[in-house]
């Protein structure tokens, strides 16, 4: 067989292969953001989307609410405020947002994880269970947690203060044996300012009554299931304000990770 007959023979043979896969059935992943951090860090804090159309988007995610008061949890499908003294409660569906972040989460690998693993541990573990790191995530981590401290930013009022004047004044809560729930993404580096690149969890315990913006933890054990997202679908205000809200004058990275670490 020659060269040419035999690469001929390789191509029919990979085109009968194809021909055998199961179909594709549903559309892929789609993570729907609306608004930008970038937005947040310049003072865009006027919600204008319901939780009630965020939902009909996604059963799983996070943000924060009209004004920053609160920060936003969904999972299995209700939206949570988390408040500044780390109280839950569920949100109206007319409640705003000015950003939030949800898909409709559908699991595709798992693992047991037995501690005590410290965030940086928690996040190298689930970083084996990753697709890519080119590619976002869904993570939910359930388990027992020896310490989790929390952050939640207090509602803001005009004229809005810049998002690092506004997390100056945050109330932060630190949780003790406590079981419960991280969720939120895996974002990457690229996305920096769209999202918040890294991981960007929110945390509330199994009686639905304590949680915020996890700030560092302590993992006895747990389980976490992850879910690569190929699709983002950004939705921008129209609102003057995010019209004409101004480049964050310093990088956005700086900003962001020393915002989101407290």
């Amino acid at each position: 067989m020659t060269a040419t007959e035999a690469a001929a023979d390789r191509l029919h043979r990979f085109v009968s292969a194809l021909r055998h896969l199961p179909p594709f059935r549903g559309a892929p992943p789609t993570l729907y953001q609306t608004s930008t951090m970038a937005a947040l860090l310049a003072g865009v804090y006027d919600g204008d989307v319901t939780v009630a159309r965020l939902l009909r988007h996604g059963d799983f995610g996070l943000g924060t609410f009209d004004g920053l008061d609160g920060e936003m949890l969904v999972l299995d499908g209700t939206c949570y405020r988390l408040r500044a003294d780390g109280s839950v409660e569920e949100a109206d569906g007319e409640e705003l947002t000015p950003f939030a972040a949800v898909t409709r989460f559908r699991p595709e690998r798992s693992a047991r994880l037995a501690g005590p693993l410290t965030r940086a541990e928690t996040e190298e573990a689930v970083g084996g269970l990753l697709t890519s790191p080119n590619m976002v995530h869904a993570v939910r981590i359930d388990g027992r947690f020896t310490e989790l401290r929390t952050r939640t930013v207090a509602r803001q009022h005009r004229p809005y203060p810049p998002l690092a004047e506004a997390t100056a004044g945050q109330v932060e809560n630190i949780f003790s044996e406590v079981p419960g729930t991280l969720a939120g993404f895996f974002t990457p580096y690229y996305e920096q300012g769209v999202s918040v690149a890294g991981y960007h969890l929110h945390f509330i315990d199994q009686s639905r009554t304590r949680g915020g913006h996890s700030l560092d933890f302590t993992l006895a054990d747990g389980r976490v299931t992850v879910e690569a997202i190929p699709e983002l679908r950004l939705r921008l205000p129209a609102t003057p304000e995010f019209l004409r809200a101004p480049t964050p004058s310093t990088p956005v990275d700086e900003q962001i990770r020393r915002i989101e670490n407290g």
